[in-house]
């Protein structure tokens, strides 16, 4: 199946759409990801393990979910379709975090990242994923820098980190 992916400004305006294959090695080509952070009710975060088939980054620990957004997709739409499609995860409320980009030798992302606290079973991608596991804030910070999580992640939970920090003023409560 070809997947198409929205091309966008550095202000996040569609200007174009091209093949997922063509935004790979292209890092002019900006495109739209979305992330979630899963939480449980203990404060501990969903990692997966990226499989060895992945294309970048394989059999390293990264965010909870993330996906492209796909041309024409809403982000909103796309989260809740990773969601599920990598987690088994459906009908929950996600809350939306910040946006941020994300640039490398490889790709060009606008990714928006949202959060969900979830305490139920997880069927995870299995040609995706090897392994998922809740991990405490304690460990990540630990193993921070190691090499074992993607470079995405890791300005990921910095972001996150800095944001919960921040004491910024969400309708909720972040995990």
């Amino acid at each position: 199946m070809m997947e198409y992916l929205d091309i966008v400004t550095e202000d996040n305006r569609i200007i174009d759409k091209a093949l997922r294959t063509e935004c790979h090695g292209n890092p002019r080509l900006i495109h739209r990801a979305a992330h979630i952070l899963v939480f449980n009710s203990q404060g501990q975060l969903l990692l997966q393990k990226r499989s060895m088939n992945k294309d970048i980054q394989p059999g390293k620990w990264d965010t909870s979910v993330g996906g492209h957004v796909g041309s024409g997709e809403s982000y909103m739409i796309a989260a809740s379709r990773e969601l599920e499609e990598e987690l088994g995860i459906k009908d929950i409320v996600l809350n939306h975090l910040y946006d941020y980009k994300m640039r490398n030798e490889i790709e060009s992302e606008n990714i928006r990242s949202y959060v969900c606290v979830y305490d139920g079973p997880i069927q995870f991608d299995q040609y995706e994923i090897d392994e998922v596991r809740f991990w405490d804030m304690a460990e990540i910070k630990a193993h921070f820098g190691t090499g074992i999580f993607t470079p995405n992640f890791e300005q990921e939970i910095e972001l996150y980190l800095n944001k919960k920090d921040s004491r910024n003023n969400y309708d909720f409560d972040l995990p």
